[in-house]
């Protein structure tokens, strides 16, 4: 089994940043790409962030590109990955899910992530 959990999530007001992180850890944890989804309206979940195992190929959605960054470190123990929020603005206001693939590479689609942590809330005032 693989667990994940977020943290670092919060209420800031528009323009601030935060920065989350999903610590993963279990048996074998490699080899597994990670994204970040949050509720969207109209649709299930939009993928805001992914990263591959080997943090070579990153996706950002249009809604948050050249706001978010993301890192990932899997020399720690647990495995960690950190999306940066920047710029934030209110529409981000959303709970934060974290989820891990059994593969290396990021696709999008809930269908195609196995594990999925708790979630963290983050809130933007205006």
């Amino acid at each position: 089994q693989v667990q994940l959990v977020e943290s670092g999530g919060g209420s800031v007001q528009a323009g601030g940043s935060l920065r989350l992180s999903c610590a993963a850890s279990g048996r074998t944890f490699s080899n597994y790409a990670i994204a970040w989804s949050r509720p969207a309206p109209g649709k299930e979940r939009e993928f805001v962030a992914a990263i591959s195992w080997s943090g070579s190929s990153i996706h950002f959605a249009d809604s948050v590109e050249g706001r978010f960054t993301i890192a990932r470190d899997n020399a720690k123990s647990p495995v960690a990955v950190y999306p940066q929020m920047n710029s934030l603005k209110p529409e981000d206001t959303a709970v934060y899910y974290c989820a891990a693939r059994t593969a290396s590479s990021w696709l999008e689609g809930d269908y195609e992530y196995d594990y999925w942590g708790q979630g963290t809330q983050v809130s933007v005032s205006s």
